[in-house]
């Protein structure tokens, strides 16, 4: 099985789009054909701009950015469906460094809150846990290379990767937090380009 995530060119079926943000761009790959629903979600909202000037509530260095809460709060914003929608797991991707995936609130929970992971290590114990478990090799393989949060697996929706501007997701997860892991200085997503 090769993975998509692997690869920074757009295969088949992805799309790419750019998040800017007040410290610098970020780009990545959406995962279309094998997550519609959720791509659909989150390009409407791109294009309608519902993301502009929304910033990243949630900031906890060697874990994730988090951000799509238009109430900063981390209890608000709403998908283009006007309810909550389904997960959308593929056997495909993963919560590796750099996904692209879904904040929830428990299963079938998924709004317009979504988040980078940015953890660059995985515990060696959890890896051979991972292969317990049945966890593809190569996906483990990556996991151990590049890190991720394998224990979100098939808990969030990953649907996207980045494939430029690592060093804006490690500048965004480096800025001062306060208790509430909220930026002191806000970070925001200045507008997320569709291409």
């Amino acid at each position: 099985m090769t993975l998509s995530q692997n690869t920074k060119e757009l295969q088949s079926g992805e799309r790419k789009i750019i998040i800017k943000t007040t410290l610098g761009d970020m780009a990545f790959k959406l995962f279309e054909k094998d997550i519609p629903k959720t791509c659909k979600n989150f390009i409407t909202h791109s294009k309608n701009g519902y993301y502009n000037g929304i910033i990243f509530h949630r900031v906890i260095k060697d874990f994730m950015i988090q951000g799509g809460d238009p109430t900063a709060t981390g209890m608000g914003g709403e998908s283009i469906y006007g309810k909550s929608f389904e997960d959308e797991f593929s056997p495909k991707y993963f919560n590796f460094y750099g996904a692209l995936s879904m904040a929830n609130a428990g299963p079938n929970t998924n709004g317009s809150q979504f988040f980078i992971v940015q953890a660059k290590k995985v515990d060696p114990m959890m890896l051979s846990q991972l292969e317990q478990a049945g966890w593809p090799k190569e996906a483990i393989s990556k996991y151990e290379k590049d890190g991720g949060t394998p224990w979100l697996d098939n808990r969030h929706t990953v649907f996207g990767q980045i494939i430029l501007g690592e060093d804006i997701l490690e500048k965004i997860a480096n800025v001062q937090t306060d208790s509430q892991d909220k930026p002191k200085k806000e970070v925001s997503i200045t507008e997320i380009v569709v291409e």
